[in-house]
């Protein structure tokens, strides 16, 4: 093997490491947060140019804590997941580290080209993100919460083009921090399988998050209406896997569930979307879920 090929294989590693498909999904939460911002009516060069710092931004934050995920379980993925970039020996430790600490000052930095405000907030999204990689994880109600918190905060950082909407919508947070929180408690059982308990917990969690979008309809600036396609297409792509994992939860369908899962964030985000800034707007960001499915073709989602 030539030095070409080791440092095109060392580099298919490393973004194997970020989970690419999983960023799009991150992407897709700012672009929902903006649609509620009710800055894309006013729409100019300023804001075109905060909202591409925000989605560099998420970029960072998601990768960087997604590899600090893979850094602090390192032993246990060497017997369970041996197949994956650092226990594999494609990529170091050391390495992944370093990639990890600089994807989250990008991140960082990035949000605070926006404003103080967003900057804040992408750092506690950092510390929020390290804190379940190296704790959080392990608590059976806390770890998927603080999943949860981080994906809130995500679609928040969106909403903080405008920082004083943030203070009106703050509650949109709730929203991905029950799903991610349920995908996450439905996770738990991927590798040996789960118990129906945990999968019924979750499917309940799925469906407080469709009652709270429909919820939404009792804002003034929110069409119900026009939102109420993508929340279908999400009942339809999520709940079935969901169901399936609960009443069978063996490792196989509690993973397809949670892959499922994982993507359909961004049907979510774009149903967000389109209830605030109209139907081609959530069909811009649905326009996400075409790009995230084919590189999960090629790298895992979890």
């Amino acid at each position: 093997m030539n030095s070409t090929t080791i440092k095109s294989s060392n580099f298919w590693a490393y973004l194997q490491l970020m989970r690419p498909a999983n960023i799009v999904t991150a992407w897709a939460d700012i672009l929902a947060g903006f649609g509620a911002s009710g800055c894309f009516a006013l729409m100019n060069q300023g804001i075109i140019f905060s909202v591409g710092w925000l989605l560099l931004s998420t970029t960072g934050l998601y990768a960087g804590g997604i590899v600090f995920n893979d850094v602090f379980d390192a032993e246990l993925d060497a017997k369970e997941r041996p197949e994956r970039p650092i226990p594999s020996g494609r990529v170091s430790l050391v390495g992944a580290t370093l990639l990890g600490s600089l994807l989250l000052s990008v991140g960082i930095a990035a949000a605070f080209q926006v404003s103080f405000f967003s900057g804040i907030l992408a750092f506690s999204i950092a510390l929020a993100a390290l804190f379940y990689d190296a704790v959080g994880k392990h608590q059976a109600f806390f770890g998927p919460l603080n999943m949860g918190i981080c994906r809130g905060c995500n679609l928040l950082l969106g909403v903080s083009v405008n920082p004083v909407i943030v203070k009106e919508y703050w509650f949109l947070a709730l929203i991905p921090i029950i799903y991610i929180a349920a995908i996450t408690t439905l996770s738990r059982g991927e590798v040996h399988g789960g118990k129906t308990s945990t999968g019924i917990i979750a499917v309940v969690m799925l469906c407080v998050v469709m009652t709270a979008i429909l919820g939404l309809g009792f804002l003034n600036n929110y069409q119900l209406l026009v939102a109420l396609p993508f929340l279908l297409l999400f009942a339809l792509r999520v709940l079935l896997p969901f169901v399936k994992a609960a009443s069978t939860p063996t490792a196989e369908n509690i993973f397809a569930a949670v892959r499922s899962g994982v993507i359909s964030l961004i049907i979510l985000d774009a149903t967000i979307a389109a209830g605030f800034a109209g139907f081609l707007y959530g069909i811009l960001v649905l326009v996400l879920l075409g790009f995230s499915m084919s590189l999960a073709r090629f790298f895992a989602v979890s």
